[in-house]
């Protein structure tokens, strides 16, 4: 506020006049800046309103995906589990019929893991199918997928495969991958483990032109390579 002392007669009127409008534009100005003050206050809140929902919906977003990939992936291993593997399968029969491809379907057993169960326990076991695992995730081409079936049986689904000597040149691949000495430990020390697989393979269309029908092919084409002792073998 301005202040000045005049004295009695000295005051002009067009002093006063000047500091009356001088007052006035002061008083303006003191009142927009308060009004100011209020909407910088109410922008304020807007924008840590807009974080903490900003931080809400990251926070369902990320556990929408967490949801969602404990729903189609295996808890133990990782891998797809056979829902997804089963949308993939269904979904790889339609391109494959679209395009008149051949694909392949391999169904992986590990031979006498029981025993590793019976004789270490499960953690040991758990162990063991978390390496195996990774080991066939290194060896599953970009396109394809891996999956855990169910205990220690995995399904392998091959795309566009072009002829079976590329099917068996992967299936030897895995069986080496598998095979690989590994370390585990156990209650007086570590072990080593030489873990062997038996595979069977069904090819589309000649093996099957569904989903089941290639599966089911593939599982018994696995039983023919444990019963061999071949390591491999194709439905046909």
């Amino acid at each position: 506020m301005f202040s000045v002392s005049l004295t009695d007669g000295d005051a002009k009127p067009g002093v006063e006049k000047a500091l009356e409008k001088s007052e006035i534009v002061e008083n303006k100005v003191q009142e927009a800046s308060d009004a100011l003050s209020v909407v910088n206050r109410a922008l304020e809140a807007q924008v840590r309103e807009r974080h903490v929902l900003e931080h809400q919906l990251a926070t369902v977003t990320e556990q929408e995906e967490v949801a969602r990939h404990a729903a189609l992936h295996d808890a133990l291993t990782g891998l797809p589990n056979r829902a997804l593997f089963n949308d993939r399968l269904e979904h790889g029969l339609a391109q494959a019929k679209r395009h008149n491809w051949t694909m392949a379907v391999m169904f992986m057993d590990l031979n006498d893991f029981k025993i590793i169960n019976d004789t270490y326990g499960h953690d040991v076991g758990d162990n063991v199918l978390q390496t195996i695992a990774g080991r066939l995730k290194e060896n599953t081409r970009g396109d394809d997928t891996m999956s855990r079936y169910g205990g220690d049986e995995f399904l392998y689904l091959l795309l566009e495969i072009g002829n079976e000597q590329n099917v068996i040149f992967i299936a030897k691949k895995i069986i080496q991958a598998i095979q690989a000495p590994q370390e585990v430990s156990v209650a007086d020390g570590s072990v080593s483990l030489t873990i062997s697989a038996s595979i069977g393979i069904s090819v589309f269309p000649k093996d099957g032109t569904t989903a089941e029908a290639l599966i089911k092919n593939a599982d018994k084409a696995m039983y023919e390579a444990k019963r061999t002792k071949s390591g491999y073998a194709f439905a046909s």
